[in-house]
C-alpha cells in the first residue's frame, strides 16, 4: 500500500509542477505547446471530415445498388489529358442498350441516356415567371430508368411514361431543388417551367437527395423524355447505359454478356482491348479512397511539422526548466533521491505539457468539425475515436521523446556541483 501511495505521489507532484508551469507562464507554456495542438487539431478535424464522408460514400454505393452497372464510353473521373485513341472512340448509339436488353439473358433492364450540362460546355437556363435556377442538368430518360436507379424516388406525380416518349412530349420531372428554386410556396405539379427556350410540364417532383458534399445530385435533375431530348439536342451523342441485373450473384457474368453484344456491335478485332468502359458503384468508393489517401499524407505532413515544432519548443523549455531547478535538483539528490526519481519527474512534465496541448488539440479540432458542418449542413463530419485515442498518444509520445533528453541531463547533474550553482 506504501509502495503504491509513493508511486501516484512520483507521478502527481511532476504533473503538479507541469501545471503550475503553465499557469504562472502562460504565455511560455503556451507558444511551447502551440505545434501540438495545432498538429492534433489538424489529425482530429480532418479525420472527423473523412470519418463522416467514409460512411456518406459507403451509403452512396449501397444507395445505387449493388445489382447496377453502367457503360460509357470514356473512363470516370478522367483528369487532365485523355489520350487521343481514347478521345476518338465511337460514341456508343441509343440501339446499343436496347441490343443488351435483348441479347443478354443475365440482364433485367438496360436503359439508354443523355445529359446536358455545364460540365459538358453545355449550360441550361431554366426558370418560371422571373425566378431562375443555374447549374441544373437535364437529362433524357425512358420510363425504365426509373427501375435501374434506386436512387431515384418520385415523392409527388409520376415519372416518364410509355406515351410521353412516343409523343415526345415535352414534360419532365424536377430534382427537388429545382422545386425550392424555382416553386418555394406553390405545389409545381401541372406548371410550364422553360427550360432553355421550350416550355415544359412539370409532371413529377424527386424525393430530397443531397448528394456528396451537396451536389451534384439528383436535387438538380430534370429528367425528360429521351425521345425529346434527341429532339431538342440532336448534336448530343453522348450516351451512357445503366444496367441492372435481377440477382447480385449475376452481375460478372451479366458484364461479360454486355461486352460480348457490344464488341461485336462496335466491331472491335478479337486482340484489341474495349473501345468502352464498364463501371459498377464501388468505382465511386476507389475514387474516393484515392482522394483521401492524398488528403491523409497533406494532413500528416502538416501535423508532422506543427508536432515537430511543438516537440522541439518542449524540450527548450525543459532544458530551461533543468536550469533554473539545479539547485533543487541538487537538493533532492543530496537527500536521497535516485537518478531515476529525477529521469521520471522531468519526463512527466514534459509528458503532461504535451499532453494539455494535445487536449486542447482535440477539443479545437472537435470544435472545428462541428463549425464545417454547420457551416455546410451537406458536408457529413463525425468524430473519431479511433483518432482521437491516436491524436492523444501521438502528443504524449512526442513529449516522452522530446523530453528525454533534457530529463535525462537533469538525472546526471552531479549533486555537490548543482548545489554549488547560483
Amino acid at each position: 500500500m506504501s509502495m503504491k501511495g509513493n508511486t501516484i505521489s512520483q507521478i502527481k507532484e511532476p504533473v503538479l509542477i507541469a501545471l503550475e508551469a503553465i499557469r504562472s507562464q502562460k504565455l511560455r507554456a503556451g507558444l511551447t505547446i502551440l505545434g501540438v495542438v495545432i498538429g492534433v487539431m489538424a489529425v482530429v478535424a480532418v479525420a472527423a471530415v473523412i470519418h463522416g464522408l467514409n460512411a456518406h460514400v459507403a451509403g452512396l454505393v449501397e444507395r445505387l445498388g449493388s445489382q447496377v452497372f453502367f457503360v460509357t464510353r470514356l473512363p470516370p473521373a478522367h483528369f487532365g489529358h485523355i489520350p487521343e485513341e481514347i478521345r476518338k472512340r465511337k460514341h456508343l448509339r441509343l440501339e446499343d442498350a436496347h441490343a443488351i436488353a435483348r441479347s443478354c439473358p443475365s440482364v433485367q433492364y438496360a436503359t439508354p441516356f443523355r445529359t446536358r450540362a455545364v460540365y459538358f460546355g453545355q449550360p441550361n437556363y431554366v426558370s418560371y415567371r422571373g425566378r431562375e435556377m443555374r447549374g441544373t442538368f437535364v437529362r433524357g430518360v425512358e420510363p425504365v430508368y426509373e427501375k435501374v436507379i434506386e436512387l431515384l424516388v418520385v415523392e409527388d406525380g409520376r415519372f416518364i411514361s410509355e406515351l410521353d416518349m412516343n409523343r415526345r412530349r415535352q414534360v419532365c420531372v424536377i430534382g427537388h431543388a429545382v422545386k425550392e428554386a424555382l416553386f418555394p410556396q406553390i405545389d409545381p405539379l401541372g406548371k410550364k417551367i422553360n427550360i432553355n427556350g421550350k416550355q415544359f410540364e412539370v409532371i413529377g417532383v424527386l424525393k430530397e437527395d443531397k448528394g456528396l458534399f451537396g451536389g451534384p445530385s439528383l436535387d438538380q435533375f430534370i429528367h425528360i423524355p429521351l425521345t425529346t431530348f434527341v429532339k431538342l439536342y440532336p448534336d448530343i451523342e453522348e450516351t451512357f447505359i445503366g444496367v441492372k441485373v435481377a440477382d447480385q450473384r449475376l452481375l460478372e457474368q451479366a458484364r461479360d454478356e454486355v461486352i460480348n453484344v457490344l464488341r461485336r456491335r462496335r466491331g472491335v478485332p478479337a486482340d484489341k482491348p474495349n473501345d468502352f468502359e464498364t463501371i459498377t458503384p464501388d468505382i465511386y468508393t476507389e475514387l474516393w479512397n484515392q482522394l483521401t489517401g492524398a488528403l491523409v499524407m497533406l494532413t500528416l505532413i502538416i501535423s508532422s511539422i506543427g508536432l515537430l515544432v511543438g516537440g522541439i519548443g518542449v524540450m527548450n523549455i525543459m532544458l530551461v526548466s533543468v536550469t533554473e531547478r539545479t539547485r533543487e535538483i541538487g537538493i533532492r539528490k543530496a537527500v536521497g533521491a535516485r537518478r531515476s526519481d529525477i529521469l521520471v519527474q522531468f519526463l512527466i512534465e514534459a509528458i503532461t505539457l504535451t499532453g494539455v496541448g494535445g487536449v486542447l488539440g482535440i477539443i479545437l479540432g472537435g470544435a472545428v468539425s462541428f463549425i464545417v458542418r454547420w457551416i455546410f449542413p451537406s458536408l457529413p463530419t463525425s468524430l473519431s475515436l479511433f483518432w482521437i485515442v491516436v491524436a492523444f498518444t501521438v502528443s504524449v509520445s512526442v513529449g516522452l521523446f522530446f523530453g528525454l533528453y533534457p530529463a535525462n541531463k537533469a538525472a546526471r547533474l552531479d549533486p555537490i556541483e548543482a548545489l554549488r550553482y547560483e
